[in-house]
């Protein structure tokens, strides 16, 4: 074994350590940046050639050391739960939102909610019954009836509301689907040429796996690794993204392009080079929480809210034209809706107090059998109360489904985090480690230099 081999050996570790500090100073950097996946140097001794020369033995105890990778401390397998994870979570959290906000909007139990609007009309009937001749109590009476029906209608107005809005939000989702799976083909093709020139693509890797944790969020999307690094996704199993190209999601049905209803359920598709392919129901993550809203709870309240008004109207109606005005005539309706949108266009039909019909009697007495029927119909409450009652269950319900998918979202991001995260101590460890190691090579540099000043400028001196 040559003298001169030491030299080459200590060099190996001068390279090696010092690349290990420069990894370790990059994490260091890192360490509060979103999505950056924590590096590790992987060494490689260099060991004994297969055939060092014909006619010949090496005797040599190996050739130092070199760089054999920098790679990311990543799971693929925790990588592909976290996006699953994350796409339920986001699909639970923006119904939780939704369904919190509009239950705050129906102001159930209290004071100025529908149910408090209903007792109070019939608590005015009461009244008109102990006094019928009484235009105050007649005017408490359409005044309490206006108020009722201004209830209704400010929650119908409160849902359409919030439907109108969560479509321009499907409508934004969808831009940023579209623009963040662009992003993912290119970042592909950007990793598949650094494959190929065999440059680090771990900068490139990390926003690969945001954009993928995106789409996640965004539509419940899955992924496929495929051989030159990228990621293909796809949407409730129709591909969005393959390789280097990307499809274009697009809204089939539902909204029109100005962000109002048309009438039928919201569904979408995927357009790419091979055509056009819908999408099947049931997607998760945001667009598809608030897919499930505007298909399904948010008109079911409507339909619900809606058969309360017509029940509320015919009720009244049905008792009121059994009765008999001021004047001694037949009483006539005292709401009117419209088909179909009762809620959103309930109104007092009456609007002068002789009309109302408080009698049962004909003739014009004082007689008040009418208003003491109208003041005993319970059947409206009993029927909102049952409304109330299913829609805060669903609400309790989606809040604790939530709650226990934050604690599964928690655990794998922990997880993640303590493979990938950046632990300022370790990293500190490690740079410290690599620093006194090449002190020591640098050391057996300096030895290696007095062995061989000896050898060459000494050896065979006399004196």
């Amino acid at each position: 074994m040559s003298t001169f081999s030491g030299l080459n050996t200590a060099l190996s570790a001068l390279r090696y350590n010092r690349v290990a500090m420069d990894v370790a100073n990059g994490n260091i950097a890192n360490a509060s940046t979103d999505g950056y996946s924590r590096r590790r140097i992987n060494g490689e001794s260099v060991g004994a050639p297969d055939q060092p020369a014909m006619w010949s033995r090496y005797t040599g105890a190996g050739d130092g050391v070199r760089v054999g990778s920098v790679g990311r401390l990543t799971d693929a397998l925790l990588d592909v739960r976290a996006r699953r994870e994350h796409g339920n979570q986001a699909y639970l959290d923006i119904r939780q939102a939704v369904l919190e906000r509009v239950e705050s909007g129906v102001g159930e139990p209290g004071d100025s909610g529908v149910a408090a609007a209903i007792a109070d009309f019939r608590s005015a009937w009461h009244d008109l019954a102990n006094n019928p001749g009484s235009d105050a109590a007649r005017s408490a009476v359409l005044g309490r009836a206006a108020t009722l029906a201004d209830a209704i209608k400010i929650q119908a107005r409160n849902i359409a509301s919030e439907s109108g809005d969560q479509r321009f939000r499907i409508q934004a989702d969808v831009a940023e689907v579209n623009t963040v799976a662009s992003d993912l083909a290119a970042t592909n093709k950007s990793i598949a040429i650094a494959s190929l020139n065999g440059t680090d693509a771990g900068v490139l890797l990390d926003k690969r796996d945001q954009l993928a944790m995106r789409l996640s969020e965004l539509t419940g999307a899955t992924t496929t690794a495929r051989a030159d690094g990228g990621l293909d996704v796809a949407v409730n199993g129709v591909p969005l993204v393959v390789g280097q190209r990307a499809g274009s999601l697009q809204i089939a049905s539902g909204i029109t392009p100005a962000g109002a209803s048309d009438g039928t359920p919201i569904s979408y598709a995927i357009t790419d080079t091979s055509g056009t392919t819908a999408v099947p129901g049931g997607m998760t993550g945001e667009i598809g929480g608030v897919t499930d809203l505007l298909n399904t709870t948010l008109p079911a309240y409507t339909a619900g809210l809606d058969a309360i008004a017509q029940q509320l109207a015919d009720e009244v109606n049905a008792q009121h034209v059994a009765g008999f005005d001021a004047a001694g005539n037949p009483g006539q309706p005292f709401f009117s809706y419209t088909p179909g949108s009762a809620a959103s266009s309930l109104a007092v039909a009456i609007t002068a107090t002789g009309d109302l019909a408080a009698s049962s009697i004909p003739g014009g007495g004082l007689d008040a059998g009418n208003a003491t029927a109208l003041a005993a119909a319970t059947g409206v409450e009993s029927s909102y109360q049952r409304l109330v009652n299913g829609f805060g269950t669903e609400v309790a319900s989606v809040a604790r489904l939530a709650a226990n998918q934050k604690v599964l979202t928690t655990q794998v991001d922990g997880s993640r985090e303590q493979l990938s995260g950046v632990s300022l101590d370790e990293e500190t460890v490690s740079m410290l480690a690599a620093q006194h190691a090449y002190e020591a090579a640098a050391r057996v540099l300096t030895t290696l230099d007095s062995v061989l000043d000896t050898l060459i400028n000494r050896t065979g001196v006399t004196r």
